[in-house]
Parts: structure tokens; sequence; C-alpha cells
């Protein structure tokens, strides 16, 4: 125990050694634009699924908790930035198929079954190799194509918003100009701004209660649900996010990430909290040289957004009210210039090798295009067919 006890000591002392306001103004931001850029999606997901307000507000305040302590866990034990989001690209899978028989517990019982499922592949020692070989020109490729989209943002908001979003960009490039540190969090708080003077509060500032619903397991959840929802939170999550994490020099035990996201996912999903997962896009704000410029302490960042999604979680009803009466796109521009540095890195680092060019432009281009095939999304499939022409177009040994 004594052992124990130290250990704990000298971790802490090493924690308040690497702290910087820079990593943990990064980190909040990185919370605020993960919540607020992806929340509507969330909130449409389960509201498809037959949940009622109260237990969307349940459900997100619960994801948030476990986002928050799981991010901060991984990221102390490993010192490595690593981030945890819900399944974004799964949500958005839920909010086109409709309600399932038996309602939202038949939904219920389908987290939990993904969970079980994600803890699963942590221990098929195959999955763990296959991520881990991901070429570093394929995974920047795909990180920039995943970003492309957000990067560009900004300038659909001035489109559609013009005041608005010329006033958020005006306020990210002087003070990106004038004092950087402040550019991203300043935009950001414009664009909440915003978004609450279109949506109203909410419903005003509640805390949410937790409502507890029984799963209901079939073979309609398990087929409809439960098995696309696993392949796509594992192809364009867990693998986009483990690849990503790579691009700037981070191999983290993936058996420990999936597992613990896998047991949160599936402990909590009788509050109506859908599965968590490794993040994509918010890992690379983390991850890179925006949060602190030595990579060994930028796991500071991480673990100050796991806070902030601790923090955040208490937001989840007024969340659930307001999010539903405005339009996203506010938040998704200061989202969107949050990561244009990243993108450029991405970038740089997919087409530096003239030998790998090729390949590294087909992944960047299939991610970005927006193609979804059997439900799995570009990501996945850049990934695939990058990495495929990679290895064709790789001399063969006895090449001269």
């Amino acid at each position: 125990m004594p052992e124990t006890g130290g250990e704990g000591r000298r971790g802490l002392a090493r924690l308040a050694a690497d702290f910087s306001l820079q990593s943990a103004l990064q980190g909040l931001v990185v919370a605020l634009v993960g919540y607020a850029s992806a929340v509507a999606i969330l909130i449409k997901g389960l509201a498809a699924m037959g949940a009622t307000e109260a237990q969307i507000a349940s459900g997100l305040m619960v994801v948030g908790l476990a986002k928050g302590v799981v991010a901060i866990g991984l990221s102390l034990s490993s010192r490595m930035p690593i981030s945890i989001a819900w399944t974004t690209p799964g949500l958005a899978f839920m909010a086109t198929m409709g309600m399932l028989p038996g309602g939202f517990p038949a939904a219920i019982g389908a987290f939990l079954i993904v969970g079980l499922l994600i803890i699963l592949a942590g221990f098929w020692t195959p999955l763990v190799r296959i991520v881990q070989a991901i070429p570093r020109a394929i995974a920047n490729a795909m990180l920039a194509g995943i970003l492309l989209k957000l990067c560009l943002a900004p300038f659909i908001a001035v489109r559609d918003m013009p005041v608005m979003g010329l006033a958020i960009l005006a306020t990210w490039l002087v003070l990106m100009r004038f004092a950087r540190l402040w550019a991203v969090p300043a935009a950001v708080a414009l664009a909440l701004g915003g978004v609450a003077f279109q949506g109203g509060d909410g419903g005003g500032l509640r805390w949410p209660g937790l409502v507890l619903e029984a799963p209901v397991f079939s073979v309609e959840a398990l087929l409809g649900l439960a098995l696309p929802l696993f392949v796509v939170t594992m192809a364009s999550q867990n693998i986009t996010g483990y690849a990503v994490l790579t691009t700037f020099g981070y191999r983290p035990s993936l058996r420990q990430g999936l597992g613990a996201t896998g047991a949160a996912s599936a402990v909590l999903a009788v509050t109506g909290s859908p599965p968590i997962n490794y993040a994509a896009i918010t890992a690379a704000l983390c991850a890179g040289p925006d949060a602190h410029p030595d990579p060994a302490r930028r796991y500071v960042a991480t673990i100050a957004a796991g806070f902030g999604y601790i923090l955040l979680a208490g937001l989840a009803a007024m969340a659930a009210g307001l999010v539903l009466r405005a339009s996203p796109v506010l938040v998704e521009a200061a989202a969107g210039l949050a990561l244009i540095p990243a993108f450029g890195s991405a970038l740089r680092g997919a087409l530096e090798e003239e030998s790998e060019r090729i390949p590294a432009l087909l992944t960047f281009l299939a991610t970005a295009s927006g193609l979804t095939l059997f439900g799995i999304g570009g990501a996945f499939w850049g990934l695939l067919l990058g990495w495929a022409v990679l290895l064709a177009f790789r001399p063969g040994p006895d090449s001269r």
C-alpha cells in the first residue's frame, strides 16, 4: 500500500510539473468544440430511437461524464493525449434509420452489446496488429480528409450567415495575429453566443435527471443496430482515432483503450448513454503542437478536456432544448478555424514522401468525398484504398 501511495504522489508531482496554461486552455477549447459541434447529432440520433427529452438529457449527461473520466484515466496512465468522444458517425447512422421494434429499450440493449463487442475487439490480436501497422502517410491523408469538411465550415457560415460568420472569422484572424492563444476560445465564445441568440435559453439552466431503462434484446436490434453501430464505431472512430494519434508519434495500448471505452459503454447503456470511443477530430487538437511544443506534455490537454466534459455534462438538459432549435453552423465554423493548423500539418505529412503521394492522395480524396458504403464512412474506405495501393505500388524484392 505505501508503494501505491508513493506512485500516486509521484504521478501528481509529474502532472504538476508538466502542467501549462497553453495545454489547459487547449483542452478546455477541445471540450467546448467537441461538445457543441456534435451534440445536435447525438440528440437527433437518440430521438430517432424513440428517446424522450428526459432520456436524451440523461444519456447526454452520462456520456459526457464517461468521456471525461475515461479520457483522464487513460491520459494519466499512459502520459499520452488520448481523447475520447461519443460515436458521432454511429449516432448519425441512428438518426437515419428510424425507431426499432421495442423502442428505446431495444436501442439500449444494442448499446450494451456494442460495448461488449468493443471489449472483445480489444483482445483480438490481429486487429491490434493491423491498426498499429497503418503507414504514417496514409494515416495523415485520412486525417486531412476528415478535417477538410470542418475546415470549410467557416466559409460556409459566411455564405449562410454573413454577419455572424464574418464576425467569427475576423475575430479569429485578429487574435491569431496579436494573441494566438485566445483566437479559438474567442471564436468559440462568439459562436456559442450566436447559437444562444438563435435558439433561446433551451428551457433554462437546470440539472438533468438520471433516467434508467432496462435493456431489451432482440434479433432486430442486434442485426439492425448493434452490429452496424459496432462496425461504424470501430471503422470510423476507433481505428481512425488511433491512426490520428500515430501521426503525432503516439502509440498507446489499443487493448487498454478499447477495454476502457467498451466497459464504460456497456455498463452505462442503461442510462441512455450511447457508446464512447477514441476521438478522431479532437484528438488532432490535443495531440498537435497547439497543445504544447513538447509532445511529452500534451497529455495535460486531454486531462483538461476531460474535466471540461465533466463540467459540460451539467448542461445536458439545457442543450437538449437549445440545440434542437438552433443551427449548428456557427459552432462548426469555430471548430473549423481551430482545426486549420492540424489540417495543414496532416496534409504536409501525407504528401512529403513522393513515393507515397498517389496512395495518400487517394486516401485523402476518398475520405473527404463523403463516400459511405454499407453504413461505413469514407475514412475507413479511404484508409483501405490508400493502404492497398501503397502495397501494390511498392517495389518487390527483385525490382531494380
